[in-house]
């Protein structure tokens, strides 16, 4: 397991049966998120202040490139083939579009305010994006490269200005997202299939 050590930049690689850290891959200036590819080889991380995506060749443990993004970029999201990778740029709005063999920008897709994290669908046609600043969620298709749907959030006597979605989860036979609501403490679960917020949990 890697996890994310922002203020060292750098992630440990923990392992599971001593629960100890094991050795440490370095993740680039100020990383927020990450990925691994399907094979594992590379780690595909947001470095904020530098406003790039971060590649990280995982058996040598270097930094091996990186893609200019927007500013503050945030969740990364590496599709089930390894091809594409997806990066959110909190300032501008957008979700960038990766290509991992040419390592450029293919298309920048507008979505919500401030979007942060992301989950794919099992079959990987849709990407899910939480828009902190907007109280919804975006669904692109992968296919298209562009919005297709949305869902917005209300919670009983709160203000929309308190429903901040970040986190998300999908459910392994893609009938459920789950989202974080911030704080309002709330738990959304949709129904994937009608984009439908079909209940709320209190955290």
């Amino acid at each position: 397991v890697l996890v994310a050590c922002t203020d060292d930049n750098a992630a440990d690689v923990i392992d599971l049966a001593t629960r100890k850290s094991v050795g440490r891959v370095p993740l680039g200036d100020d990383p927020e998120a990450f990925d691994l590819s399907p094979d594992g080889k590379t780690l595909y991380v947001s470095n904020e202040d530098e406003g790039q995506m971060g590649i990280v060749d995982v058996a040598s443990k270097k930094v091996v490139g990186e893609v200019k993004v927007g500013k503050e970029p945030e969740g990364v999201k590496v599709s089930q083939d390894g091809k594409t990778v997806y990066v959110t740029s909190e300032v501008a709005s957008m979700v960038h579009v990766i290509d991992t063999v040419t390592r450029k920008i293919v298309k920048n897709i507008q979505v919500g305010k401030r979007p942060r994290r992301m989950a794919l669908t099992p079959d990987g046609a849709e990407l899910w994006v939480t828009n902190e600043l907007d109280a919804s969620v975006s669904i692109i298709s992968t296919k298209e490269l562009k919005v297709i749907g949305n869902v917005k959030f209300a919670v009983k006597g709160a203000r929309a200005s308190d429903i901040t979605p970040v986190g998300i989860s999908m459910s392994r036979d893609g009938r459920r997202a789950f989202v974080g609501m911030g704080r309002v403490n709330h738990v959304a679960i949709i129904d994937v299939a009608k984009r439908e917020v079909v209940q709320q949990i209190l955290a």
